[in-house]
């Protein structure tokens, strides 16, 4: 299991979760992307970054609301094809 970044993390970019991750697995190009990333094969599901987070964007992957669940995918999808998941992050919320 992993943890998953969701939609109000979106122009949010807090990073207070990256200051507690300790494998460095939250990842985001500054002006590229509106949101961050977990990398799925990376990440080692100790839960520090779901309390550092100040939005409440954090969800243990079993644990993602059913309105969310293709966050699972986007955070996946961000390390191989990063395009797409910007694209559809406009989708989801427009800037």
């Amino acid at each position: 299991m992993t943890y998953v970044i969701t939609t109000p993390c979106i122009d949010v970019q807090d990073q207070a979760c990256v200051e507690v991750c300790p494998v460095d697995c939250i990842h985001f190009d500054e002006g590229e992307d509106r949101m961050l990333f977990i990398n799925p094969d990376e990440c080692i599901d100790c839960g520090a970054c779901e309390p550092a987070c100040p939005v409440s964007a954090i969800f243990a992957e079993d644990d993602v609301p059913g309105d969310r669940e293709e966050f699972k995918a986007l955070n996946a999808d961000w390390y191989t094809d990063k395009g797409p998941v910007r694209a559809r992050v406009n989708e989801i919320q427009p800037a």
